[in-house]
């Protein structure tokens, strides 16, 4: 038996987030059922990452074994030919036998998007928001996140978690596509999490919250006290990252 990573990319709008739920159609669910077209046998992936219905993903992972050697360049060209054009197979990669595309990941990635000015190209991947912002104030807001471990606050409830402590390494706010976003990596992230973080932020922004007000709201670890107004289109997970030469295979590109 071998192990393979699948790397994807996926627009979330037409979905019911990533892993596989019952009556309910998810990224995931699209691709096992492209895999047992192709391979005429069911096959269960494991997924790195969980997103919320229509949050977007530029890469993600899922893993899975197979005991029949796999052409790498065919299978992605023909799991390709199978999906529905909002989600592409990137790659396939062979890994260890035990490594794990959830708990061998070392950090994650995301963006929010916001655009001011109306834009109908952005609509299902950016979030309208036309209002005057203290680009300063987020900013500032942005670094004091990282000063902190326990997100209680931006964790919706009912979350099955063991601990809400997170290592934020980078939190900034930033211009990209005509767009102000903002990114955050860290080692792990809560249900609900950057959307709240965002959310806040933007109260911050537009004058409504001092800032000492978003730290208290972070060190009462109270969820009910964060905003977590803003909807999950604007959402991308950007990138999982793995330690160096975890997957370190020749990239193989599909059609």
């Amino acid at each position: 038996m071998s192990r393979y990573f699948i790397e994807i990319s996926y627009k979330g709008t037409r979905y019911s987030g990533f892993q596989s739920q019952h009556n309910a159609n998810t990224v995931q669910a699209e691709i096992e059922k492209a895999l047992e077209v192709l391979r005429k046998e069911k096959t269960v992936l494991v997924g790195s990452s969980r997103t919320d219905t229509g949050v977007h993903a530029l890469r993600n992972y899922f893993h899975f074994d197979s005991g029949l050697a796999l052409d790498r360049r065919e299978v992605v060209y023909k799991l390709n030919a199978i999906l529905p054009g909002d989600i592409a197979i990137v790659d396939i990669v062979p890994v260890a036998d035990d490594a794990h595309c959830r708990f061998d990941a070392i950090s994650r990635e995301y963006k929010y998007f916001i655009y001011q000015k109306k834009d109908p190209f952005l609509r299902e991947t950016a979030y309208y928001y036309p209002y005057r912002i203290d680009r300063d104030r987020i900013g500032e807001a942005a670094e004091i996140v990282k000063g902190y471990t326990d997100f209680t606050s931006f964790s919706k409830r009912n979350t099955q978690v063991k601990t809400f402590n997170c290592v934020i390494n980078e939190s900034e706010w930033i211009e990209e596509g005509g767009c102000l976003v903002y990114r955050v990596k860290g080692n792990r992230f809560l249900r609900g999490m950057v959307r709240a973080l965002t959310a806040t932020m933007l109260k911050v922004g537009r004058k409504r919250m001092t800032l000492e007000e978003f730290r208290a709201i972070i060190e009462l670890r109270d969820c009910t006290r964060a905003s977590f107004a803003v909807p999950a289109h604007g959402l991308f997970l950007v990138t999982v990252n793995y330690p160096p030469d975890f997957l370190n295979n020749d990239k193989v590109t599909g059609g």
